[in-house]
């Protein structure tokens, strides 16, 4: 079964490179293949190249012959990316490899694929996992969530390499909510860190944030436990925890009052604003979500930020 990498950043170099080190024949898309194909390397991913396996596109009808596709593409790109590709994509497995809420529906990557591409069947990969060391073919173990589970079973044994472990489930909903909150918790560390408030308030953070993961999730239709494996506490912790993290260090900018790269797409941002309108819309509180927007869009200060949310009434646990 043939296999497509839409995105030509780091992670979807890396997924290219990691697929094809199993012995599969690849087909990375990107929109600038010049440097891609003279170098064979990504400026996103230094220092990796593309085995001789991969074969580099511009065109996104070469997309549609693949059999498996996997979207490395922002979150709020995926929509514009999909509706781009003419071919209906009839039966063919979409796995979205990206992590939020899309802004104008506020649905997830799932959703989006459905609505977009009806005949197709969509899939999230989602987990605690940094492109470099994917790249490097480093351990790494993800979830790959399919409501269907007989598809799901059979990407999970195409996908797999010994290195790049795929554990199976059917709760699309908790795993794409996990990989999209625990950016906006990121955030929220980054800013504790940065404003040195020290590793047991990041530690508290955390633990809060997860508490406010739980809850949407749960409300949403997720099993609970979804959120205790990798999808959840597993991508919660190692971006929480590294300045590998965008969102992290975009935080940690905030936190010491920096510039940050405004090149650099974080995730988070565009994921604190659709979560809590979200959380507004189905009656939910979620504080530090809502701190996060607001700090990311510069509504408040990191100090008025903190104040609020350590003034916030002292109840059971």
């Amino acid at each position: 079964m043939s296999i497509a990498v839409v995105g030509g950043g780091a992670f979807g170099t890396a997924l290219a490179i990691s697929m094809a080190q199993s012995g599969a024949e690849v087909m990375l898309w990107a929109r600038d293949v010049s440097a891609l194909k003279s170098t064979r390397q990504s400026v996103h991913l230094p220092g990796a190249f593309l085995p001789n396996l991969v074969s580099i596109s511009s065109k996104l009808e070469d997309v549609a012959k693949a059999n498996a596709i996997l979207l490395a593409i922002p979150m709020q790109s995926l929509s514009i990316v999909l509706t781009k590709i003419s071919s209906p994509l009839e039966g063919k497995r979409l796995i979205a490899c990206c992590k939020g809420v899309d802004l104008s529906t506020l649905a997830g990557p799932t959703k989006v694929i459905e609505n977009i591409k009806p005949l197709s069947i969509p899939a999230i990969l989602t987990g605690p996992s940094f492109a470099a060391d994917i790249a490097k073919g480093l351990p790494t173990a993800l979830t790959l969530a399919c409501c269907d589970d007989a598809v799901g079973q059979s990407l999970q044994k195409q996908l797999s390499t010994p290195s790049f472990r795929l554990y199976r489930s059917t709760d699309v909903v908790g795993a794409e909510l996990g990989g999209a909150l625990k950016n906006v918790v990121a955030i929220a560390c980054g800013a504790c860190v940065g404003r040195g408030m020290g590793d047991s308030a990041r530690a508290a953070l955390m633990t809060r944030g997860f508490a406010e993961m739980v809850k949407l999730a749960t409300h949403l239709g997720s099993k609970p436990d979804t959120m205790t494996g990798l999808s959840g506490m597993g991508d919660l912790a190692l971006t929480c925890m590294s300045e590998q993290s965008r969102n992290f260090r975009f935080g940690l900018s905030i936190g010491r009052q920096e510039e940050f790269d405004a090149s650099v797409t974080v995730e988070g941002v565009k994921t604190a604003e659709a979560v809590t309108r979200l959380a507004h819309q189905v009656g939910l509180d979620m504080p530090i979500c809502k701190m996060v927007y607001n700090l990311s869009t510069k509504r408040v200060s990191v100090k008025t930020a903190i104040q609020a949310l350590l003034s916030r009434p002292l109840k059971e646990e």
